[in-house]
């Protein structure tokens, strides 16, 4: 399991993002300054895979952080209200991974997530849930030794379920996901490839219809 430091002074933000991780399979520590995410990094930092680091922090802000944890070797990603071309700039090239300016939607905090462990080789290649083994590199998906055939679109969108399980999903931010370019309010593609997808994983009772919203997978 991946261990993910979220430093965040809003603790209403760190729950959030605390609460959102661990629901999708993560291990979390938290930290609400910048003083208290140094103890934590210097008591274990090689353990952490990931830092989820604000830039505005009281005791020491996220710029002084990243020159800490860079010889850690941890891929760190900004989550800031500074927004500006100039700050992604610095953020980026002072060694930071990524950059997330908030309000952010979580499914894309998650995207995020993973697309750095993957990059830092820390992602997983095979993934266990439901019931189903889901490789990633061969993107193949089975249960025990039987093969379940599935196309390239209902693979993405399990990956995308997988990712953001026990949480509600838009039909538009699926369809964006998914599809890409701007959701036209017709749910008829969504609903059919989910409609798929639940017959032949037989999670007819685990992919959950949230009404007027989209879809949860509960597993």
């Amino acid at each position: 399991m991946y261990r993910i430091l979220v430093v965040e002074d809003e603790r209403a933000i760190n729950d959030l993002i605390v609460m959102n991780l661990t629901e999708a399979g993560y291990e979390c520590e938290r930290a609400l300054d910048g003083i208290e995410a140094a103890d934590r990094l210097e008591a274990g930092g090689e353990s952490f895979d990931l830092v989820l680091l604000d830039i505005m922090l009281p005791g020491a802000d996220g710029y002084e952080l990243l020159d800490y944890i860079k010889p850690l070797g941890i891929p760190v990603i900004f989550i800031t209200a500074r927004g500006s071309m100039a700050d992604k700039v610095r953020g980026l090239r002072l060694g930071a991974d990524d950059y997330l300016v908030k309000p952010f939607e979580i499914v894309e905090l998650l995207a995020r997530v993973e697309a750095v462990l993957r990059r830092a080789g820390k992602a997983q290649n095979e993934i266990e849930a439901g019931g189903l083994t889901i490789d990633t590199r061969s993107r193949t998906v089975s249960r025990g030794n039987r093969p379940i055939p599935l196309t390239a679109k209902e693979f993405d969108l399990l990956l995308l379920f997988i990712q953001n399980r026990n949480i509600a999903l838009f039909r538009e931010t699926i369809y964006e996901h998914i599809w890409g370019g701007e959701y036209m309010g017709d749910s008829r593609t969504v609903d059919l490839h989910v409609q798929r997808l639940r017959k032949k994983l037989h999670w007819e009772d685990k992919i959950k219809t949230i009404y007027k919203v989209g879809y949860r997978l509960e597993i």
